[in-house]
């Protein structure tokens, strides 16, 4: 429940009743597409919908105005001092960058996979809140449709669904035999899983019609070699190579192993590791460094969360976020005179992560 007072020490807030429950305003600015609930509450006449703690009152008249579209971004509280003091929502956060509609871009899909992943083999969705365990279900169910609509990426939902049932069976025997919680709340997960299962259980990928030309084995073998330089996950070319002959004569070539080596590491670290030209077997070399140093982890993904260094907001770089730096030109001049602006820092889902206390 919101403090309605007029105290400036808790101004209270603006909520929006949604399908999904009550909800802030504010989380719903970014979501403006998805939740229409914003629109009508804005021209709505029932006012009982409306609580405004700032004012108090209920007569007020809403505004007619259509709510713009607002690029999702999430402000996060990056160190505790005192002067300021928060606290970072997940679910909140994941509502205000709009992760249900990014499982819809193939940029942003390995990213949302890679999350839930470390939630759920992690063990730390059960000591979420309610309402953030029902919200990443509700984000892995419709992850669930998008992989059936595109026949895509089945193997990154099935992987999830293993650790989500190894979850289940790990709660069940919490208590006596019972998960820990509340029962109510285990029955929509119960419900949810269900859903999900029996969406990834009805997919069936079949092979395209002799009218659609030219297939993957028509192709020459410049064709899938440029294909394979192209991956970056090394366990997609031995993947590929155990799929298809040619492809497994493609993947055995050093150009392969060498471009993926060059992609991962910087050249010190190559140099570190194998400072001979000669003779060179660039997959050993490229294993060497993976236990050596580990992978990059930015590089993993088409697109993933940046964090920028004046506004302490997270935001998806390809869609922006409204910056301080863009609209106080007293910062901006003050950015000019220091160098200029920083560029935004990178976040992988590990690092998000930790910016919750989960």
């Amino acid at each position: 429940m919101p403090f309605i007072s007029k105290d400036w020490r808790s101004p209270g807030e603006e909520w929006v009743k949604t399908q999904e429950g009550w909800e802030k305003k504010k989380v719903l600015e970014c979501t403006a597409q998805r939740y229409a609930a914003i629109s009508n509450f804005s021209s709505s006449d029932d006012n009982q919908q409306k609580w405004i703690a700032s004012s108090g009152e209920e007569g007020e008249k809403p505004s007619d105005d259509v709510v713009a579209r607002i690029p999702p971004h999430c402000h996060i509280t990056i160190k505790c001092t005192r002067e300021i003091a928060g606290f970072n929502g997940l679910s909140e956060a994941v509502r205000r960058l709009d992760f249900s509609s990014a499982v819809r871009d193939v940029r942003r899909f390995n990213y949302i996979c890679a999350l839930l992943e470390l939630l759920l083999g992690g063990q730390k969705l059960p000591n979420l809140p309610g309402a953030a365990q029902k919200l990443l279900l509700s984000m892995l169910e419709q992850l669930a449709d998008q992989v059936a609509q595109s026949k895509q990426n089945l193997n990154a939902l099935r992987a999830l669904l293993v650790a989500l049932s190894a979850l289940r069976e790990a709660e069940r025997r919490a208590c006596w035999g019972r998960p820990l919680g509340s029962r109510a709340l285990w029955g929509h997960h119960d419900h949810a899983i269900a859903r999900i299962t029996h969406i990834a259980n009805s997919i069936r990928i079949q092979e395209p019609g002799p009218e659609v030309v030219p297939k993957l084995h028509d192709l020459p073998e410049e064709c899938i070699r440029e294909i394979l330089l192209r991956i970056s996950d090394h366990r997609d070319l031995d993947s590929a190579s155990s799929a298809w002959t040619v492809m497994s004569s493609v993947c055995s070539e050093q150009r392969v192993w060498r471009e993926l080596v060059k992609f991962h590491f910087t050249q010190s670290q190559i140099d570190s590791v194998h400072k001979d030209d000669k003779d060179i077997d660039w997959k050993k070399v490229f294993h060497q460094l993976r236990k050596l140093y580990g992978l990059r982890e930015d590089a993993q993904y088409a697109e993933t969360l940046s964090l920028c260094r004046h506004c302490k907001c997270l935001f998806w770089r390809s869609l922006g976020h409204p910056c301080i730096a863009d609209q106080c030109p007293e910062y901006r001049e003050r950015l000019k005179e220091a160098g200029g602006p920083l560029p935004p820092h990178p976040i992988p889902p590990a690092a998000f992560l930790k910016f919750f206390s989960l």
